[in-house]
């Protein structure tokens, strides 16, 4: 088969002008040290461990529809050491060619990681809604699961501030879409899992999960995006357009700016040009760092009276405590 055309990194490099040194190591010594270093045991993980010390890595998805090409890949790499967050690969437009397709392109970027993987985050759903993957009973008027009975509550409650009065569909929607979009400081509404536009994204996503032996979350990039800004003290205006196509450009570099100038991240300039250009690489790098931050313990925990069964989206809290890295 055919070598895949997905290149080792996401970004164009020079030619390096330096001579290559070769040094032999034969003493046994040597062998034996580097050996010990590498860590490496027949059955586990490799040791994620560098000359710069210990690194966690966190990868950002935003998916496009199965057939464009607008899928994005975003790694996040986080040295404790150092106490520095680096954007370290970012790779766009991935789309299908002769004989790959795109989804392959996307394993083979994760799998060069060799399983020194934290999180990988997902803009979409990845999980049916809990109607749809276990036994339904058919009618929400008398059933008696959790989630049904949590929405049931939730509607009434809803019915008293709102009008037009609507039922819930539990066969398309969830709690947390529910929930994000009344229960915050700012009304988020999140497409329904299996809504028309979603639910393509939707499919796309479990058939990539498939394949991954990591923890998946799932992330709003909207919300998250907003609670970062908010954080960064951010204008409201670039937070809630910044996937405008009049004017989103121009959000998305004053948010960039301000991660910057706040020393949160280290992003390459070709990398913030892309991603002012191209909100999809924007979002694959917003999910990366909320991996980042559910990782450092600054994401909401879902509420206490959730459903269990129930996907919760991962967000940041509103304060974030950007020196506890």
């Amino acid at each position: 088969m055919p070598k895949s055309r997905i290149p080792s990194h996401g970004r164009k490099t020079g030619k390096s002008t330096l001579k290559k040194k070769v040094v032999k190591k034969t003493t046994k010594k040597v062998a034996a040290k580097n050996a010990k270093n590498r860590n490496v045991v027949k059955g586990t993980a490799v040791s994620n461990v560098t000359h710069s010390g210990e690194v966690h890595r966190f990868i950002g998805i935003s998916l496009g529809g199965g057939k464009t090409d607008k899928a994005c890949v975003a790694v996040i790499e986080y040295f404790p050491k150092h106490r520095k967050v680096f954007l370290s690969r970012l790779v766009e437009k991935i789309k299908s060619d002769e004989v790959h397709s795109a989804d392959f392109k996307i394993h083979e970027i994760i799998d060069q990681y060799r399983g020194e993987i934290e999180s990988i985050a997902f803009d979409v759903p990845f999980r049916f809604p809990v109607c749809l993957r276990e036994n339904c009973c058919g009618g929400i008027e008398d059933c008696p699961k959790p989630h049904i009975k949590w929405m049931w509550d939730y509607t009434r409650k809803l019915h008293k501030k709102k009008k037009p009065r609507k039922l819930f569909t539990p066969y398309t929607q969830r709690c947390v879409e529910m929930y994000l979009s009344s229960e915050l400081e700012e009304p988020f509404i999140m497409q329904h899992a299996l809504g028309a536009n979603c639910a393509p994204l939707l499919a796309r996503a479990m058939y990539l999960r498939r394949r991954l032996k990591f923890d998946c979350l799932e992330v709003f990039p909207k919300l998250s995006l907003w609670r970062i800004g908010r954080s960064l003290h951010v204008m409201k205006s670039h937070l809630l357009f910044h996937k405008h196509a009049i004017g989103g450009d121009e959000s998305r570099r004053a948010i960039l700016h301000a991660l910057s100038t706040h020393n949160i991240a280290f992003v390459y300039d070709q990398d913030v040009k892309l991603m002012i250009e191209n909100n999809h690489a924007f979002e694959a790098f917003i999910c990366a760092l909320t991996g980042f931050l559910s990782f450092k313990g600054l994401t909401e925990p879902r509420p206490a009276n959730f459903p269990e069964e129930e996907d919760w989206v991962e967000f940041p809290v509103p304060s974030i405590k950007w020196s506890s890295f």
